[in-house]
């Protein structure tokens, strides 16, 4: 099946008890059983079904099971957020003393969260891109993952996830992805080489804006060794398992970070149409990308465009489509104000992914608690705009952008 036929009659969308196209919404916080031995085989895995939503819900599960069939993966674990995916996800497989290797151009919470891990012993390298030669200098034998985003949000820098994972596993080291931006649509990263995919499902994914969550997806091809990952030890003899088993009976469970059962049938709802809500989104930004780039005093930054240095990149790993951000510099922060405030149909969010087109001035929201450095390494600055397109009528939102530009 290709993509949007998968989306719809994959097998994770065929096991609904009564034959419904979509799964019931299971809202309740604990599952009873006839016997003190049937829930005590639940309890120790030695039997199916669910105990306490926190652990496990038939909503959560069936979101968990789509995403995995779409992206090609072992097993999937859906989190209240995407960032705390992140967080579980790394400290699934981190101890105190190790190291991670990190793009800087990030989400700002992300690069705050790296800032967090140090109170645990757990130290990031932040490199201006994650490409092979600027990975090779900081690579040591305490590096224990490499992390970036597969389109960097709002720096929009490309990672060649083949070039990237090839050398990693040369090296014995994961390589784990956020492809948030990118979604499954752009590419299938785990087919591509990444070991762990991410998601702010709460983004493209849900597509509407009305349910935060993050989910994870385990390739299931890493070779975890357990002198060097000690804390997989235990779950080696799980084979291709391991790391979604540990996340499953030990980070994510006892952290507590689950899904609720709405937001998971939300997501549902929003994953059935990703294909082609973001063929729409990606020729919109396209679009709008082209024309704001032909404006005065307008810088446009788009891996899409043919000025762009990533522009082949894109043809070769997503099939020419950029993605549905761009980011533009307007020359001053009082530009950049005056130019988002006099928009029409753009909202001023903090959010991607919405059908709506979205508008934020980085420097003083998403990196406020960035240093300068740390933003410019990001690709924000005090005059950058980020854009997340939606689904307006292009038409319409050119002729938005292009009065508010001429207003400054």
């Amino acid at each position: 099946m290709k993509f949007n036929t998968k989306l719809l009659h994959g097998k994770a969308g065929r096991n609904t008890l009564d034959g419904a196209t979509l799964p019931g919404i299971s809202q309740v916080s604990a599952f009873y059983y006839d016997s003190a031995e049937h829930l005590e085989k639940v309890f120790g895995n030695k039997a199916p079904g669910f105990a306490y939503t926190r652990i496990g819900n038939p909503t959560v599960a069936a979101f968990e099971q789509r995403i995995n069939e779409v992206e090609g993966g072992t097993g999937a674990v859906a989190c209240a957020s995407g960032m705390a995916a992140i967080t579980v996800a790394l400290l699934n497989v981190l101890s105190a003393g190790d190291e991670i290797i990190a793009g800087s151009g990030l989400f700002g919470g992300t690069i705050d969260l790296f800032k967090d891990l140090e109170a645990f012993g757990i130290t990031t390298h932040f490199i201006p891109h994650i490409t092979v030669e600027d990975i090779k200098p900081v690579l040591n034998q305490n590096i224990k993952a490499v992390f970036g985003e597969i389109i960097g949000n709002p720096g929009l820098d490309v990672v060649n996830i083949k070039e990237v994972s090839d050398f990693l596993h040369e090296n014995g080291v994961p390589f784990i992805v956020d492809a948030t931006t990118a979604t499954p649509y752009l590419i299938n990263a785990l087919a591509a080489g990444a070991d762990i995919v991410i998601h702010s499902s709460s983004k493209y994914i849900n597509g509407s804006g009305n349910a935060i969550s993050g989910i994870i997806v385990d390739g299931g091809k890493f070779q975890w060794d357990k002198e060097r990952y000690p804390a997989m030890k235990e779950y080696s003899k799980y084979g291709k398992f391991a790391y979604t088993a540990r996340l499953r009976n030990d980070v994510w469970r006892n952290m507590g970070g689950c899904l609720a059962p709405m937001n998971a049938y939300l997501n549902i709802l929003g994953l059935e149409t990703l294909g082609i809500r973001m063929k729409a989104l990606c020729n919109n930004a396209l679009t709008l990308a082209k024309t704001l780039e032909k404006l005065p005093g307008i810088t446009v930054n788009y891996p899409g465009l043919e000025s762009s240095p990533y522009k082949t990149l894109v043809d070769e790993q997503f099939g020419g489509l950029g993605g549905a951000i761009l980011t533009i510099r307007a020359g001053s922060r009082e530009n950049a104000f005056k130019l988002i405030n006099s928009l029409k149909y753009a909202l001023i969010a903090t959010n991607i992914g919405d059908l709506r087109t979205l508008v934020i001035h980085p420097a003083s929201t998403i990196y406020l608690h960035s240093t300068q450095e740390e933003q410019e390494h990001a690709g924000v600055y005090d005059d950058t705009i980020r854009i997340s397109v939606g689904l307006e009528d292009v038409e319409d939102l050119i002729e938005d952008f292009t009065q508010a530009v001429k207003n400054i």
